[in-house]
């Protein structure tokens, strides 16, 4: 009998192989039944999870450029703070080197005012010696009084003191306080001890000191400062003659001048009329100034004045003068006031006294 053919793919072997395919697909299907529900909520969680984490990064992405933004805006106030700061430093540095340079200089001038000091004093006890080997007896016109010039500066040519009764008038007002309009303008504003320390004044006041050690000591004499009024420089002595003889009274008469400090405008008619105040009058008047008169008998009716306006107030205040009284006119001049000293000079010449302008280093 023959033998079987094996066939290896027989139908059995096929029913297996399709009933596990099957079997796998009706697995799949149960189990696609029971999770299929859930897949898609979770993808949808997922989903807004990455769109929001997405919104986050581009919103990060937006501050960063800001902040790179802000990064660079502060770089560059740095580097102008930088080149700030070191312009201050710079300046600071000059500052500095400039107050040490003053203070050199202060010091230099204060070891100069120590030694003039010294030699002040060496000059005072040298006068003090003199005058005690001085002769007791002691003719009229001596001097009571000393004062200590530069070298040989203590003259005023054509200008003599003398007389029985000697008046002198000095210009109060603020511009005593500089020689043009520009520097009275702003020294008037300053405090007082600095308005007494321009040098204008102080020359004003060392004139006056000058002239008082000229008096004869038989004499008798008065000082007064005008400005938009007439006092006397000596309180309580208004239309009185003071001692020429009393050295007391010299000295108290200029040390009250010193304290007196310059303001308001210039009113010589106020000044001049001390002139008929006096009882009897002068026989000689000196007059320190330094221009025409900016106020009159009257109150100004404007702010302003004109230089014709000035001149008419002269020829105000002086045209009751007697020619019998000679007028010395000490002129101190101010810078743009040019009819000033011919008008002065017309005064002096038309009552036979004498005209000076002194020169910045007198007396």
């Amino acid at each position: 009998m023959p033998r079987r053919k094996v066939e290896f793919f027989s139908l059995s072997f096929l029913d297996v192989v399709c009933c596990g395919f099957g079997a796998v697909i009706l697995v799949f299907t149960i189990l696609n039944a029971v999770f299929g529900g859930n897949y898609r909520p979770v993808n949808e969680d997922l989903r807004g999870e990455v769109d929001r984490l997405e919104e986050e990064v581009l919103v990060g992405h937006q501050n960063l450029v800001e902040l790179r933004n802000s990064v660079l805006s502060t770089e560059r106030e740095t580097v102008l703070a930088s080149g700030l700061s070191q312009r201050l430093i710079d300046t600071l540095t000059e500052v500095q080197e400039e107050l040490a340079t003053f203070e050199q200089s202060t010091l230099a001038r204060r070891e100069h005012v120590e030694k003039l000091k010294t030699d002040i004093k060496t000059l005072e006890n040298e006068v003090k010696r003199l005058s005690a080997a001085a002769p007791s007896e002691e003719t009229p016109g001596d001097r009571l009084r000393s004062f200590v010039g530069d070298g040989d500066r203590q003259y005023l040519t054509g200008l003599k003191v003398g007389g029985r009764r000697i008046l002198v008038l000095i210009d109060t007002s603020a511009s005593m306080l500089g020689d043009d309009v520009v520097n009275v303008v702003r020294r008037r504003n300053l405090a007082d001890p600095m308005k007494l320390r321009s040098r204008k004044w102080r020359q004003a006041v060392a004139t006056v000191d000058w002239i008082t050690t000229q008096f004869p000591r038989d004499a008798s004499f008065q000082i007064y400062g005008f400005s938009a009024k007439a006092t006397p420089i000596v309180p309580g002595t208004d239309g009185q003659w003071l001692d020429a003889g009393s050295r007391e009274v010299l000295d108290g008469a200029v040390q009250n001048l010193r304290k007196v400090v310059p303001a308001g405008g210039t009113n010589l008619f106020q000044g001049l009329s001390v002139i008929s105040a006096l009882r009897p009058p002068p026989d000689n008047v000196y007059l320190l100034v330094d221009g025409l008169p900016t106020l009159g008998k009257r109150p100004p009716s404007r702010t302003t004045i004109s230089a014709k306006d000035r001149l008419r107030l002269f020829d105000e205040a002086t045209r009751e003068l007697s020619g019998r009284i000679p007028i010395n006119i000490i002129l101190f001049p101010m810078e743009g006031d040019p009819i000033a000293p011919s008008a002065f000079w017309k005064l002096a010449m038309a009552t036979d006294g004498a005209f000076v302008t002194p020169s910045s280093d007198w007396p």
